[in-house]
């Protein structure tokens, strides 16, 4: 059975830490934000991506069917944060850059997206799909961290903030559904790790680079989107945020469903924060 359309005025607020209001939007710092050209491709793909949860959310649900904890706290906490997310951050587009029609290009990157949300892309195995989660999150996490360190304005930082603490607590309940996954299938170590790698490497993919077309058709329409231009945009996002990115962070939550050992660990975690800075400088 496929999802009733979550209602946008009032979906799972019950259960949120924060909601709109809690925001000042008039506060907005309109100077810093008008011009930020990397700024806003940075919200407004952020906002795009996290509109879309609930196109993915159904085949979530439909790979945990029978656990009853899992569907559930899917269904009415997480999809509800994120599409609250969503709302939060296209609220924010459309006032710090009002020339911007959100919905006008939402809906053609809604068509065109919603072909990669396919559940053959999951891990087959519960346990495995809980770990790729943690990636999801860990992603998420380090992004809003990044860009709540980065902004020039306090109302997208404190946005970012928030939002980032929820992807924490995404976080936290993934890993602890995939230790009672790794604990009831006996998943082994050695199949974890290239869980991990295949959802790292989809993290810059298609993903990435059909939201950032969408976004940037609105102010360059008559202008071809390509790997040279998507390239060229991402390394001016980097350049703007690279140096508030939580590299520590990010490596110690990539690491944990490993389980490595505390000895593991004080090898691991200073070599691969070494790379993550030499890969999001």
């Amino acid at each position: 059975m496929p999802l009733p359309a979550p209602d946008p005025a009032a979906a799972g607020e019950a259960h949120q830490r924060w909601t709109l209001a809690d925001i000042p939007w008039t506060a907005i710092d309109h100077d810093a934000m008008r011009d930020n050209e990397a700024m806003f491709y940075l919200v407004a793909t952020a906002s795009f991506m996290e509109a879309t949860t609930d196109l993915y959310t159904q085949n979530l649900i439909d790979h945990f069917r029978g656990d009853e904890e899992v569907t559930t706290w899917l269904a009415d906490h997480w999809l509800p944060e994120e599409l609250q997310h969503g709302r939060a951050l296209r609220r924010y587009v459309e006032t710090a850059w009002p020339d911007f029609a959100w919905e006008e290009r939402y809906r053609p990157f809604v068509d065109e997206f919603q072909t990669y949300c396919k559940r053959e892309l999951l891990e087959p195995a519960r346990g495995l799909e809980m770990a790729s989660r943690c990636v999801v999150e860990m992603g998420t996490a380090s992004y809003y961290t990044t860009l709540s360190r980065a902004s020039p304005d306090r109302v997208l930082a404190l946005l970012a903030r928030r939002i980032a603490e929820d992807e924490v607590r995404h976080y936290k309940h993934f890993y602890r559904y995939f230790r009672k996954y790794r604990e009831a299938d006996r998943v082994p170590r050695r199949a974890v790790a290239p869980a991990l790698w295949r959802r790292l490497r989809m993290t810059d993919g298609q993903d990435s680079f059909v939201v950032l077309k969408h976004v940037y058709a609105a102010r360059h329409s008559n202008a071809a989107f390509d790997t040279a231009v998507y390239r060229g945009l991402r390394r001016q996002c980097r350049q703007l945020i690279g140096r508030h990115f939580p590299h520590a962070m990010s490596v110690r939550m990539l690491l944990k469903p490993l389980g490595l050992g505390a000895r593991a660990q004080r090898i691991a975690v200073p070599v691969l924060e070494t790379l993550a800075r030499r890969l999001v400088p």
